[in-house]
């Protein structure tokens, strides 16, 4: 039995809002529900009384939810506002369903008070309604209704009369004028249903309209409730899910190889989701079957493509391993299939106006027995590509317990997706950053090194994972950095990089988070100083230890992974000056960070052929922010100079030739310049970051 939604509105906060200020607070309501619409889905609307800056006299504004927002974070800037009567005056001008997109041009002649936010192409459906206020919105339980074989006599069934139906319509000026129509000829209805799409819903007061809006989901819920006898996708699971623990070592494995192979024009960041919605869908006797007739309701189609790819695997193999070896055998003739079958279908629907066929990789892979991987240019669209696939099983589910599920039209969802209107948003969106699309771990990310490159390389697009052997302190980091850049590009794992599993465990966190690896910084690390003779066999294996074997480690892994996605990468080890220029009383930690770097130089080596890039950058005295700096190093450097600790910074600032500090924020910037293909061309090579030392200049 489905949770009940239940009356989030609380009277005291709204007793003194403004109109405008109502519509944002049921706006934020009825997007903070996913049971109610996903996200960047659905609109709101509400007819404003206000005052014309022109005339002075009193006008009514259309507040209406802008293009490209989301409900349940949007501000009152994220409203178009338009002058209603001038809306309602274009009607004359429209010549008919050919000459739809004409009319997007009109609403910019429409806007009132210089609102710079751009009206959405469901402006028109808000337009005709005679209604105050009017919601908009996409629920599972509605859309199952809409999609069902019969739509219109589930509707007045299940409504009992209360909501209209209309037959299925792309969102635009005629759809609008049809609403107006229904509502003025019908004026008992409380909304509409319109077919594979959603639900209207109206009231003369916002609040009212918010609670019409919740009682029709319930109806529709509580209905479909009653119908659910578990057999929607078959009498029987044709399959058993693997435990939790082996679904992700098994979506660790798959992810990368899926990734690399679909990555051929640019790159792409994964989901992973094995919910119980998902498993139960993935596993049923018909999951082939209903995931061929495709998505439906526009909104899920735009973000999931038609159909999704169902991978050919046997998850009942009888391992882990040979359930991934089954699955690679066949992986390349799979992809290309749906490649080839999407080419066909973009050829047969395809129109002389048409842009060109995007990618023609699936965006939503379905794996019996694991779950469900989406992959996109961005994690946040990966991830919400997954939520808005749950929708469309849960959509499914409904729809088969109502009579049976209905797909959009081949032809319509062409329409859609190749939409001129949605072809101008995705060409005026901005450029993508110099590392958009790649992912990133960083070891040490608890530190002032380490975060420092997470904040550059998360500016530069890159999704980034931070590890430490801190668990609380790189958890703290990772929250902090969430804060500022959105916890989808943002995690964390805690990590020793001196042990194996660990590092095999880390490696295997960030296939799973978000589908790979592309840059490594290799940057944990430890200083101690000791005279040779007082330096202990202890001291000496914890540097090698750290420095060494937990660099080896760490690329050792990285490597598999690169070599999986064959898609090139980049290792970047953080050195020191002191790999170049022996200091005194630091035997261990001048040999280790040498061994590091003949390492990068190996890795060079040996990554080449596979496109994979190794390069050090060295630093030298950053004191501000360093873990390292924090512990007995610092006084144990101040006492080698025969200075005070407060004295260190100042002393290594006047030995640079530069004569200046180094900071975090200056490593990063060397990091940044070799993780992007700005250095694309430069693979076995050393910057030094040290405002200058002339004994470690490398020629």
């Amino acid at each position: 039995m489905s949770e009940r939604l239940e009356n989030q509105w609380i009277d005291e906060l709204t007793v003194t809002m403004s109109e405008p200020e109502l519509l944002l607070y049921r706006s934020n309501l009825l997007g903070s529900d996913l049971r109610i619409t996903n996200f960047g889905g659905g609109n709101t609307s509400a007819k404003i009384a206000d005052i014309d800056p022109l005339t002075n006299e009193a006008t009514d504004v259309l507040w209406v939810k802008g293009s490209g927002g989301d409900l349940g974070s949007m501000k009152l800037d994220g409203f178009a506002t338009l002058y209603l009567e001038k809306l309602r005056r274009l009607r004359p001008l429209y010549k008919g369903l050919d000459h739809e997109d004409e009319m997007v041009g009109y609403l910019p002649h429409c806007t009132f008070n210089l609102n710079a936010r751009a009206a959405s192409i469901d402006t028109p459906l808000h337009t005709f309604i005679p209604h105050a206020h009017v919601d908009h919105i996409h629920p599972d339980s509605i859309i199952a209704i809409a999609c069902a074989k019969d739509s219109q006599a589930l509707t007045k069934e299940v409504f009992e009369g209360r909501l209209g139906w209309l037959a299925w319509q792309r969102p635009g000026f005629d759809l609008g004028l049809k609403l107006g129509d229904l509502t003025e000829t019908n004026p008992s209805l409380d909304g509409v249903i319109l077919q594979g799409h959603g639900l209207f819903t109206w009231a003369d007061a916002s609040k009212a309209c918010y609670l019409n809006t919740l009682e029709m989901i319930q109806i529709a819920t509580d209905w479909l409730d009653a119908k659910d006898i578990g057999a929607a996708f078959g009498e029987r699971r044709v399959v058993e899910s693997f435990d939790a623990h082996e679904r992700r070592i098994i979506a660790s494995a798959l992810m990368p190889i899926i990734r690399g192979k679909i990555s051929q024009t640019s790159p792409k960041v994964g989901h992973f989701n094995d919910s119980h919605s998902v498993l139960d869908f993935v596993n049923a006797a018909r999951v082939n079957e209903l995931a061929a007739i495709g998505t439906s309701c526009p909104d899920h189609f735009l973000r999931t493509k038609i159909r999704p790819l169902v991978l050919d695997i046997d998850p009942l193999a009888g391992s882990i391993e040979q359930t991934i070896t089954s699955a690679t055998v066949s992986l390349d003739q799979q992809l290309e299939n749906y490649r080839i079958e999407y080419g066909s279908y973009y050829e047969r629907r395809r129109r002389e106006t048409s842009p060109v066929m995007r990618d023609a990789n699936a965006v939503v892979y379905l794996a019996p027995g694991i779950g469900m991987f989406t992959f996109a240019q961005d994690k946040t669209t990966a991830r919400i590509a997954g939520e808005f696939y749950v929708n469309a099983i849960n959509v499914m589910r409904g729809a088969e317990n109502a009579g049976g599920y209905v797909g959009l039209a081949e032809q319509e969802a062409f329409d859609i997706e190749y939409w001129l209107l949605e072809e101008a948003k995705l060409q005026r969106m901005p450029k993508p950053k110099r590392v958009a699309g790649k992912v990133a771990l960083i070891t040490g990310g608890a530190g002032g090194i380490g975060a420092a490159t997470a904040r550059r390389l998360l500016n530069d697009g890159a999704c980034v994972m931070l590890a430490d052997i801190d668990d609380s302190s790189v958890k703290s980091m990772a929250n902090e950095l969430a804060e500022e850049f959105s916890s989808d590009v943002v995690a964390a794992v805690q990590c020793d990089v001196t042990d194996e599993a660990a590092v095999v465990a880390a490696l295997r966190e960030i296939a799973v988070t978000f589908g790979g690896i592309d840059i490594l910084v290799s940057n944990a690390g430890i200083a101690s100083a000791a005279p040779l003779d007082e330096t202990s066999l202890d001291l000496w294996n914890r540097n090698i230890n750290v420095l060494a074997t937990g660099y080896f480690l760490m690329t050792r892994e990285t490597f598999k992974v690169m070599k999986q996605q064959d898609r090139g990468g980049s290792i970047i080890f953080v050195g020191s000056k002191n790999a170049l220029v022996a200091s005194a009383n630091a035997a261990a930690y001048c040999t280790a960070k040498a061994a590091e770097l003949q390492l990068a130089r190996a890795v060079a080596l040996e990554g080449a052929p596979f496109g994979v890039r190794c390069n050090v950058v060295n630093p030298d005295a950053v004191l501000r922010g360093s873990k390292i700096w924090s512990s007995d190093w610092k006084k144990e450097r101040a006492q080698a100079y025969s200075i005070t600790e407060a004295e260190l910074e100042e002393h290594y600032r006047q030995r640079s030739l530069l004569k200046r500090n180094v900071y975090p924020e200056d490593i990063a910037e060397a990091i940044s310049f070799f993780a992007s293909d700005v250095s694309a061309k430069s693979t076995g090579n050393i910057i030094n970051v040290d405002a200058g030392h002339a004994p470690a200049f490398t020629r």
